[in-house]
């Protein structure tokens, strides 16, 4: 049964649009009082004010983030949901020390995900921006596109999106390793896969897709070392979070053509810069962070999101990363 005493619900910046306006907010309507914000809050100050009464905090946009300090100037908070399966945007030590419960959102999306991330893929290997601004400046231009079936994908993280990442890359002929902190024969045989070292995986890679969480452990998992270890004309897609690879040095690998390109949704700061690095760097495929941004993923994530909350409310709490 809902709560007796309403409860304060927050989305501290719905921007871009995510949450606002969904049906599924009407589901929490028995349990408190929802505030959505729909533009992004400028500083710490202003995070912490947007939420400074609230007992559940849904945070619709990973950009908005939630350090030690932050969470330390909540004391009513007691539920931070992330809209996806990322949680990178809170300090979970603190969070669990504070005893606010945080939860994610696993799985929903992954078809959805790695369908993005297989898109960026192709994009890149029939080099179709690349080519595209060529035409669009009146240059018509010659250059190798290339052929994926028979080439290698090593996928970094085989969750629910780098399985899914692996079926796609089956249909298409591709062969495909994979790395990850706990492989699996069992997983092997059942992803049709070979797991590998790291460095075996991207010394044999044509393409390396990125799918581990961002952690103390993947935050830049990908440097100048690992960029340098790949095949010369290789191309990297990510579609995890911007900080498991390290820009500069990818910056540096796209000029010098050592890499044969990149496809990004994900960036160390975000929004992009208008100023970026990385926008200067010619074989490139860039998105803004909205590989689950169908209507369909849309209307799942918010759906996580409420479901998270309800299950919280009424004393049995889901997804429960900390």
């Amino acid at each position: 049964m809902p709560l007796r005493t309403p409860v304060v619900i927050v989305a501290p910046g719905d921007d871009p649009p995510q949450i606002q306006g969904s049906p599924q907010l009407e589901r929490l309507k028995a349990y408190g009082d929802v505030i959505v914000h729909t533009d992004r809050p400028q500083s710490l100050e202003q995070r912490i004010a947007r939420v400074k009464d609230a007992v559940c905090l849904m945070n619709t946009r990973s950009a908005v983030k939630w350090p030690a300090e932050a969470l330390r100037a909540l004391p009513r908070l007691r539920l931070a949901t992330a809209c996806g399966i990322g949680v990178d945007a809170f300090d979970l030590a603190v969070a669990r020390e504070l005893g606010i419960t945080v939860c994610n959102i696993p799985g929903k999306t992954a078809p959805i995900v790695a369908e993005h991330a297989f898109g960026l893929m192709l994009a890149l290997a029939k080099r179709a921006h690349f080519q595209t601004a060529e035409l669009k400046a009146g240059r018509w231009i010659g250059g190798d596109n290339v052929y994926l079936s028979g080439k290698v994908l090593g996928i970094v993280g085989t969750g629910n999106i780098g399985a899914r990442m692996a079926r796609l890359a089956h249909a298409i002929g591709m062969k495909v390793l994979a790395w990850t902190f706990a492989p699996s024969d069992v997983r092997a045989v059942e992803l049709g896969l070979r797991f590998v070292p790291l460095d075996d995986l991207l010394k044999q890679s044509d393409v390396i897709s990125l799918h581990v969480r961002l952690t103390d452990r993947s935050r830049r998992l990908i440097g100048a070392r690992e960029l340098a270890l790949m095949k010369p004309g290789a191309m990297l897609v990510n579609t995890a979070r911007g900080a498991i690879v390290d820009t500069p040095a990818l910056v540096e690998a796209l000029h010098s053509r050592t890499l044969g390109g990149a496809a990004l949704d994900v960036f160390d700061t975000e929004p992009l810069p208008a100023n970026h690095p990385l926008l200067a760097c010619e074989q490139v495929i860039l998105t803004a962070h909205n590989a689950d941004q169908t209507p369909e993923g849309m209307d799942l994530l918010n759906a996580g999101v409420v479901d998270n909350i309800i299950a919280f409310l009424e004393g049995r709490p889901q997804n429960v990363v900390n």
